[in-house]
This record gives C-alpha cells, structure tokens and sequence, in this order.
C-alpha cells in the first residue's frame, strides 16, 4: 500500500544541450540530446518512490507512443500508477534547450495533462484511504488538483502543493487547502501579489533577510511555505505549527555538487521531501528538508528529468543520514 500519492502530469522530455541559447532567428548546433520521461507530477513520484517510500502517482496521457513510452518506464521503475488514457488527446511533450552553464530554458504542451477529469481522481479514493501524504502541482486543471486536496483533507493526509507554474487559477482558497507549499522564487512572488497585494522582485528574495522572508512568507496563509532558492538553497517559514521545529524560520544552504543541469531540481525536492515526511515522521521537519535539499542538489549533476532523480541510499552515501 503506497504512503505517498502524487497527483500531478507526465510530459516526454526532449532535451537539447548547447553551449548558450540562441538568439530570435538563430540556429546553434547542439552537441547533445536525449529523450526521457518528465513532467512535475511524474519527477516528483519517481523521486519519491526512489527514496525507498510506497508512492502512488495519478495522472493523464494519451493514448499514443509517448503514452507507451510513459508506461512502461513506471513499470521499470516499479512505480504504481493509475492512469486516465485520453483518446481525445496526445500524451504531453516538452523542448528543453539546456546551456553550458546548467541554466534551461523550456516550451511544453500540457495536452492530456489538462484534461485530468476530478472524476477520475475521486474514484482513486480508496488509493488514498491508506496513504499518509498527497503531493500536488500546477500542470493539470486546477479542477483536479482541487479533487486531490479535497480527498487529502478527508482522509487526513498531509497535503503538499508545490504550485509550479503559479497559473492564474491559483487562488488563496486553493493554496490555503495545503498544509505545505513548495514554491520557487519566481512562483513565491507571483502568490505574493495575486494573494496578498505584495509585490517583490523575485531576484531580491535570497538576498533579503530571514525576518522579512518570514513575514512575506506568512502573508500566503498557509501553515508551512518552503522556498526553494535554486543555487542559494531554501527557506523555510512555519505558522502556529512548527513541525517539530524548534524555530519558526530558518534558511538552509545549497549542498555543494558539480551542477550540469537544473532541470528538475525542484521537483527532486519536492518528490524527496515528502517522501521524508514518511522517513522521518518523528523527526523535526528541518531533518525532512534537509534530506529534500541534499536530494535536489544530486539531480542537478545528471542530464534530464524523471531519470535524474536520485535514489536514498545515494543521498545517505554522499551526505550522510
């Protein structure tokens, strides 16, 4: 019986390396490419279930070659999944354009992803009965997204929204429906203004100090905020509940690694952290983030996705417990 369910998009990742992105109207010869299985939802389950935790992941695809593709990688990976198969649309696709300095640009068809039917998720519910966390982002119709938080709050999950992209339908009653979100600086800035009215350069926000990220943090109305800063690490802001945590904020450093491409790091550590928060259930929430932040940093030295994400025994290996 899975701990975990993610409810989230697939999308086949086609990936490109180049020494620096191409100006409008130029061409750049690659000196590299590959091909593999992405999208938030599905990187966050393999990351999840790599970390040795029983992760369920839901989702759409077509009924196509890439749909194929998609399948039979979660069965080499072991990973359950319950799929909606669409014959009225493709299985999503992305262009990934990856420079030498790890950085990414990326174009992406949500296709099938948009078009989860809550309905669908709803008739999961049993899948859910006997979990311990659902994990959630922004991919799919904000209406299934809605469907799995809903029955996260009625079996008493833990409900984490990792709110990538930050999409218009994003309200505060949405986001408020999770106990943790995981937003970006980029995603942070953008909640900040729709939500709160604050607006906030997202490039300032590693460079301003814990207090007043803290106090922005806590304007979102949700119990826990975790903002992951790319290269300068995270920041973690608590309400009333801690966690365990003997601070209410507190920020945590980038793990040193041999960056080759970021793609993906946020959802490693979103996937990671919580598969944590099953590992390390008595633990302090701090311990959970750290693991996360290790996890992160290790995806971050292979190229791609869902296929770079690392498993437990080499975050222990590397880092240690």
């Amino acid at each position: 019986m899975s701990q975990v369910i993610v409810v989230g998009s697939y999308v086949q990742d086609h990936a490109w390396l180049i020494d620096s992105f191409p100006q409008p109207g130029e061409t750049r010869r690659a000196h590299g490419f590959n091909t593999g299985p992405g999208g938030k939802g599905f990187n966050q389950a393999v990351a999840c279930a790599r970390q040795g935790v029983g992760t369920t992941f839901i989702g759409a695809i077509g009924a196509d070659h890439l749909g194929a593709i998609a399948q039979e990688f979660a069965r080499a990976e072991h990973l359950p999944c319950c799929w909606q198969i669409r014959a009225d649309q493709p299985t999503a696709a992305s262009s990934i354009v990856v420079n030498a300095r790890g950085e990414n640009q990326i174009a992406v068809n949500f296709a099938a992803n948009e078009h989860l039917d809550p309905a669908f998720v709803h008739a999961q519910d049993t899948v859910f009965a006997g979990a311990r966390v659902v994990l959630v982002q922004a991919e799919n119709n904000l209406d299934a997204v809605a469907a799995a938080l809903q029955l996260g709050e009625r079996h008493r999950l833990t409900r984490i929204f990792n709110p990538a992209p930050a999409v218009p339908g994003i309200d505060a009653a949405l986001l408020r429906r999770a106990d943790i979100v995981t937003p970006n600086e980029t995603e942070f800035a953008l909640l900040l203004e729709r939500i709160a009215g604050t607006r906030i350069e997202a490039a300032t926000l590693a460079a301003r100090g814990d207090a007043e990220l803290h106090a922005l943090a806590r304007r979102l109305g949700v119990s826990t905020v975790v903002i992951t800063l790319g290269a300068q690490g995270c920041f973690v802001s608590h309400g009333a509940d801690r966690r365990g945590d003997a601070v209410d904020h507190y920020r945590l450093a980038p793990e040193r690694v041999n960056a080759i491409d970021t793609t993906g790091a946020g959802d490693a550590f979103s996937g990671a952290l919580a598969a944590a928060l099953v590992l390390f259930h008595n633990a302090p929430f701090r311990h959970g983030v750290v693991h996360a932040n290790r996890a992160a940093a290790m995806s971050t030295e292979i190229v791609g996705t869902a296929p770079a994400m690392p498993r437990f025994d080499a975050v222990v290996a590397r880092f240690g417990a």
